[in-house]
C-alpha cells in the first residue's frame, strides 16, 4: 500500500510549522513519530494534501523539571522520557505506562505529543495526562494557550486543537513527595493496545488517603477520569472494602464499546479488577515510601 499524492513541508522552527499550518488546516497534517499517521496513509484511510513533518524543529525535543512539574517537548521520544532519571524520578507512573506501549521499535520513534494529539482511546499516555490533571501548550494563528486535560479530549481520535494549532508542550504535575503509583493494563498480546488500562496515584498520610487521582483508558471514546471513586478513596483507610468500593464505583463511571476483541461488559469488568489491582500496589509503595 502506498499514500496517496502529497505535498510534504519541513519546516525548522516553530514558527515555521504554525505558519504552514495556518496555510494549510484541515488540509495538513502533523508528522511527528508517524506510527499511527503513516500506517494511516498507507492504506489510505487518511489523504492529507500536505504533510508537515516536524521532526527538524530540535527546540521540541526536551525534558526539563521546573519544580513543580515535568515539562516535555512535544517532540520527545517515548523511549528517551522512559530512560530519563527526571521521569522515573519525579513521574515515575509516566515511565510505567512507557514500558508497555507498543514495542521499543515503536518507542524509539513515537513521540509524547504525538501520542496525545492522536488522542487514542486504547492509548496509555492520554490516560495519564487526565490522571495527574496535566496540561498541554498549542501554538496556533491567536498565539499560544493553555489546554487542560480535561478539556483537550472530545471524541475518538478528536482533540480541541485547532487544526491550525501545533502542540508544542505537555505538562505533567509531579505527584505529591511519598505518593505511591501503579499503572496495569491487560492486552491480547504484549505490544498490543490495552483491552483496558488504569494508571493510580495515592497520597497518603497518617495511614489515610489524602488524594486519589485514577485515569482509565481502552473504555469509553475518551479517557476517563472516574470522579466518585477518587471521592470515595479520599480521607478513608484503606482495606479490601475500599478498594472494593472503588472498584465499582469505577464500573459505574465506564462505558465501553464491544468489538471483536472484547464485549463492553468484559471490558467494564477488567476495568474494575486492574483498579483494585493498582490500588493494592499504589497503597504498598505509598507505605514504603513512608
Amino acid at each position: 500500500m502506498k499514500p496517496a499524492p502529497f505535498e510534504y513541508h519541513c519546516p525548522r522552527t516553530v514558527d515555521e510549522g504554525t505558519a504552514l499550518l495556518a496555510r494549510y488546516g484541515d488540509d495538513a497534517k502533523v508528522l511527528a513519530g508517524g506510527q499511527s499517521l503513516v500506517p494511516l496513509m498507507n492504506m489510505r484511510l487518511a489523504r492529507p494534501a500536505n504533510l508537515i513533518d516536524i521532526n527538524r524543529i530540535e527546540s521540541l525535543a526536551y525534558i526539563r523539571d521546573d519544580g513543580r512539574a515535568l515539562r516535555i517537548g512535544a517532540l520527545t521520544r517515548q523511549r528517551a522520557a522512559e530512560r530519563a532519571p527526571q521521569v522515573a524520578e519525579r513521574c515515575p507512573l509516566l515511565r510505567d505506562a512507557l514500558r508497555l506501549v507498543g514495542h521499543a521499535q515503536i518507542r524509539n520513534r513515537g513521540t509524547i505529543g504525538g501520542s496525545i494529539a492522536h488522542a487514542d482511546p486504547a492509548a496509555e499516555l492520554t490516560a495519564v495526562l487526565v490522571a495527574l490533571d496535566g496540561e498541554v501548550t498549542a501554538r496556533g494563528p491567536k498565539g499560544t494557550r493553555v489546554i487542560a486535560a480535561r478539556d483537550l479530549f472530545v471524541s475518538y481520535l478528536t482533540t480541541s486543537l485547532d487544526p491550525r494549532e501545533l502542540l508544542t508542550e505537555v505538562c505533567l504535575p509531579a505527584p505529591p513527595k511519598g505518593a505511591g503509583w501503579s499503572w496495569m493494563e491487560i492486552a491480547r498480546r504484549h505490544g498490543d493496545f490495552a483491552l483496558a488500562g488504569v494508571g493510580v496515584v495515592l497520597a497518603v498520610r497518617g495511614g489515610k488517603i489524602t488524594a486519589a487521582r485514577i485515569g482509565l483508558t481502552g473504555v469509553g471514546p475518551t479517557p476517563v477520569r472516574p470522579a466518585e471513586a477518587e471521592r470515595l478513596l479520599t480521607g478513608q483507610t484503606p482495606s479490601e472494602d475500599l478498594w472494593n468500593g472503588a472498584a465499582e464505583a469505577v464500573r459505574a463511571a465506564v462505558a465501553p464499546d464491544g468489538d471483536i476483541h472484547a464485549s463492553a461488559e468484559y471490558r467494564t469488568h477488567v476495568a474494575g479488577v486492574l483498579t483494585q489491582r493498582a490500588l493494592r500496589e499504589a497503597w504498598e509503595r505509598a507505605r514504603e515510601a513512608a
